[in-house]
């Protein structure tokens, strides 16, 4: 099936869930996770609308950035770059060269490699603080309980900016059931939000992929991170 079908099929299902809880279809980002896609399959995604590019290795990422920029076309030079695996401090200079959003800091330790790369590029860089709502050991992020005092600290870096917060979710039998996890983010957010941590207040909620997008909408996400439901229907 055509990327363009299969993104249709995915506005249509967001459209749906967002008539439910009386939100605008529109605020929802979707961001297209393209590991181990084409260079022709992330051009076929843009030429269907979408935006944002997400990668979750920095030397994939930086292979299929360098080949779009040889392509001279419009839509290929607005596209914003998400970092959404793991990042490691090694790979903090590379992926500061293009990614636009960085949505898995998950230590004040990365923060500060961040800022001090970002510092010397003379950039500001956005990202999201990456929380670990599950107790699945294999999951990357803060503890909730930890975010706050960390998002502090990160706040007093001059060279990031603090956009929201993005987590993963268990994989669960029924989406419904990854539920919990997402409601745990919006509520830390409101939190941090309320508190008034930051000079300006957080609004990125990135939670909801392929398997349980509508249910992190319902929960207040406003950027989903879809990979099989874009490339493969």
């Amino acid at each position: 099936m055509a990327i363009k079908e299969n993104l249709l099929k995915v506005r249509k299902r967001i459209s749906l869930v967002c008539s439910k809880i009386n939100c605008d279809p529109n605020s929802i980002t979707i961001v297209a996770v393209s590991k181990g896609r084409t260079v022709e399959q992330i051009h076929e995604a843009v030429n269907a609308g979408i935006a944002d590019i997400g990668e979750n290795k920095v030397q994939e990422a930086l292979i299929k950035y360098n080949k779009l920029r040889t392509q001279e076309l419009a839509n290929l030079r607005t596209i914003k770059w998400h970092m959404v695996g793991h990042l490691q401090t090694n790979k903090v200079k590379d992926a500061l060269k293009i990614f636009d959003l960085i949505q898995s800091v998950d230590s004040l330790h990365l923060a500060l490699a961040i800022n001090k790369e970002a510092a010397s590029i003379n950039k500001i860089q956005d990202i999201l603080i990456e929380v670990k709502t599950s107790p699945e050991v294999t999951k990357f992020g803060l503890k909730a309980a930890d975010t706050i005092e960390v998002i502090k600290e990160i706040s007093k870096l001059r060279n990031i900016n603090i956009k929201g917060l993005m987590t993963i979710a268990p994989i669960v039998d029924n989406p419904k059931e990854a539920s919990p996890y997402f409601k745990i983010l919006k509520e830390l957010l409101d939190e941090i939000n309320g508190l008034r941590i930051t000079d300006y207040g957080l609004r990125v909620l990135s939670m909801g992929m392929t398997d349980d997008f509508e249910a992190a909408i319902e929960e207040g996400a406003n950027m989903i991170r879809l990979g099989r439901a874009i490339f493969e229907g």
